[in-house]
């Protein structure tokens, strides 16, 4: 046992104190929550039971109360809810709240059910102001625990940084794709790697905003990175790598600059505005780029991903894999790249990048036919031109898909498998 001194257990001492304070302060804070929660989810029910011909839907309330209909929808939502915590995500704020108890006491609602739900708003509006700081941070708390809320919490967040970084950036796009497909190389003990990238529906914000999309290796082996067209040109040509029959007209210039690595393609052109959009598909490949096999006792992971490196309103992620290569089926990680850059999996100094994210991998069979897309446009009459051309039978592709709605800029969506071991046999599918 390595030795330790007094300031290493004085250490550890304090952090387990502070774990068990901060796991004791988030208990009492959601178990306040929770009464505040069913307080206001019982009274408003009530408010909303006692008034006249109420509650049959949000137009029929909005109207006897001469409240807007968004409203009357949300408290309506609210107090249907069974469980109190989700019941105070799906409030409406303080006031509007009061607004609904004012409207229904002019109606004549009973005294005493009016006085308890001003109690109660009081109880919410006190929890948000002195509780957590504001609604805001009420609703991320709140995200932690109930499912609907995370989700509606994450994607609201996620459309207000894509309205942002589309303003910054000076781009944007409707669907970023990325798509990999893995293929047995030439050499036995290796595989091809292919890349097919595109941007649907890009346009330039402002004049004068650069457009750039990459591609990288990330380990896997001291041997340069070469990659190619479909039809073998080297990607200095960047034109060459374009799918025309799936860009639209008139057909973007692209340029590709290698940097170690990476192949950075950025659009030449100086085009820009919504009337400007535009889609560009192209095609990369990498012959014998990784081993189709890791040692023994390596305990690496094999692992592609995609980087949020423009703002898009959506990202179709697809790993595509021959069914002799990898077997095991993918688990997600998404990393914050802001400050150390691309990520490995197989660095454990990156796990504090890691963001816990609602996003998650679908899988989608076997055979092209099975790998269609309603972001990407004629997606499996894509696939199918790209596997024809390398004379790949797409009928052997297993998919894995990543959709995610509004990408977080500088965020890396990751697919990580078990790769098959030296001289073990494969495994089965999954």
């Amino acid at each position: 046992m390595a030795p330790r001194d007094e300031h290493e257990d004085v250490h550890e001492r304090s952090a387990a104190v502070d774990s068990i304070e901060g796991a004791e302060e988030g208990a009492a804070l959601e178990a306040r929550i929770t009464l505040v929660g069913g307080n206001i989810l019982s009274t408003m029910g009530r408010v909303i039971e006692a008034v006249p011909r109420g509650r049959p839907g949000p137009q029929a309330l909005a109207d006897r109360l001469g409240l807007d209909k968004v409203l009357a929808s949300r408290v309506l939502k609210a107090t249907r809810s069974r469980d109190p915590i989700t019941a105070a995500h799906r409030m409406p704020g303080p006031e509007p709240l009061r607004r609904v108890v004012k409207a229904a006491e002019q109606l004549g609602v009973e005294p005493g059910i009016i006085a308890e739900a001003y109690r109660a708003i009081d109880e919410f509006d006190l929890l948000i102001r002195q509780g957590v700081g504001d609604r805001s941070t009420l609703d991320a708390i709140v995200s932690a625990w109930v499912p609907e809320a995370r989700r509606e919490f994450e994607l609201r967040r996620k459309q207000a940084a894509f309205k942002a970084m589309s303003q910054l950036k000076g781009v944007q796009c409707e669907s970023l794709l990325a798509t990999v497909i893995l293929w047995p190389s030439s050499d036995p003990s290796k595989m091809d790697v292919v890349w097919v990238n595109g941007l649907i529906g890009v346009h330039r914000v402002r004049p004068g905003a650069p457009v750039k999309l990459s591609t990288r290796k990330m380990g896997g082996g001291p041997e340069q990175r070469l990659p190619v067209s479909l039809d073998g040109v080297p990607v200095d040509n960047a034109e060459g790598l374009l799918l025309r029959e799936f860009c639209s007209e008139p057909l973007l210039k692209m340029r590709a600059e290698r940097v170690g690595s990476a192949v950075h393609y950025t659009l030449a052109d100086e085009r820009f505005g919504p009337a400007s959009a535009a889609d560009i598909v192209f095609a990369e490949v990498n012959r014998g780029e990784l081993p189709r096999a890791v040692p023994p006792n390596s305990n690496r992971k094999r692992y592609f991903f995609a980087e949020a490196s423009m703002p898009a309103r959506r990202m179709q992620f697809d790993v595509l894999v021959h069914e002799s290569l990898d077997t095991s089926r993918p688990w997600l990680r998404i990393y914050d790249t802001a400050f150390d850059g691309v990520a490995s999996v197989n660095d454990p100094a990156r796990d504090v990048d890691a963001m816990d994210m609602v996003e998650s991998i679908e899988s989608l069979g076997a055979g092209v036919s099975r790998f269609r897309s309603t972001e990407v446009p004629r997606y499996a009459e894509l696939l199918r031109a790209v596997c024809q051309r390398l004379q790949y039978d797409p009928a052997l592709l297993r998919g894995h898909r990543c959709d995610v709605e509004y990408p977080v800029y500088g965020t890396q969506v990751t697919m990580v498998f078990d790769p098959p071991i030296e001289g073990e046999p494969p495994a089965r599918p999954v």
